[in-house]
Parts: C-alpha cells; sequence; structure tokens
C-alpha cells in the first residue's frame, strides 16, 4: 500500500487568492485548484480540508518522480522551509495536472456545443420540412 501525501500552496493571482492542492499517490500527481476570493485563514483552509475533501475535482494523474527525502538538519529544514515560502506559484507537476483537466474540460464543452448545435438545425430542418407539408395540403 503507497503512502499518500497533500501538499496544499496558496498564492495570491489577481483578484482573488487560489489554493492548489496536490496529491501525491505512488508517483503520479493529481491537483485540484480552489479559489478562495479573500485570504483564507488556517482555520478555513482546515475546515475546508475536513469537510469537503471529497468533493473536490482533482485532474487526472500525471507520472511525477518523488521528491527528495527531508534534510535531518533542523537548520537545513529551515532553510528549505523558507525557500519554498519565497517561491510564488505551483510546482510543475500540480500545473501539467491542472493544465491536462483544463484541457477535457475544454474538449466536454466543444462535444456538448457541438450536439447542441446539431440539435438545433434538426429542429430548424425538421420545422421547414413541416411548413412545406402544410403548404403542399393547400391550406
Amino acid at each position: 500500500m503507497d503512502a499518500v501525501r497533500i501538499e496544499m500552496t496558496v498564492y495570491f493571482e489577481d483578484p482573488f487568492y487560489v489554493g492548489v492542492l496536490e496529491r501525491h499517490t505512488g508517483g503520479h500527481t493529481e491537483a485540484a485548484r480552489i479559489v478562495f476570493g479573500a485570504e483564507p485563514r488556517d482555520a478555513e483552509i482546515y475546515r475546508l480540508l475536513n469537510d469537503r475533501y471529497y468533493e473536490l475535482r482533482f485532474s487526472p494523474s500525471v507520472e511525477g518522480g518523488r521528491r527528495e527525502a527531508a534534510a535531518a538538519n533542523p537548520k537545513r529544514r529551515q532553510r528549505l522551509a523558507a525557500r519554498r515560502m519565497a517561491e510564488t506559484g505551483v510546482g510543475t507537476k500540480a500545473q501539467q495536472a491542472l493544465k491536462l483537466q483544463q484541457e477535457q474540460g475544454k474538449l466536454e464543452r466543444k462535444t456538448r456545443a457541438g450536439q447542441a448545435r446539431e440539435a438545433e438545425a434538426e429542429r430548424k430542418f425538421q420545422l421547414k420540412q413541416n411548413k412545406r407539408k402544410e403548404k403542399h395540403r393547400g391550406r
């Protein structure tokens, strides 16, 4: 059984705060994007993870290598944490996963729009046919 590791990055994307939740399982990475609005507090993030975790839409999994193990030296860990806090944006694996999810949504929207367009054309065609039949009957 593989261990599951979850990381959450919150950053400001004008005009809202956005959170990216990364789920790492057995060499695969999945991501979900959450728009907060105002700057979220720790309690809000904790409540979100507890209450709505299973409602989040995660992207399809992307192959992702394991990150290096945490350094044993506490000062080194503190420097690494400060470096990560200074970084802006999202990890590249999470970006890839979110992009894949966005592309799949775009394809779904295109197919739905195409089907609606075809249905509308068929409806108009039927109306035109019915009108021709009515004229042919002499009414």
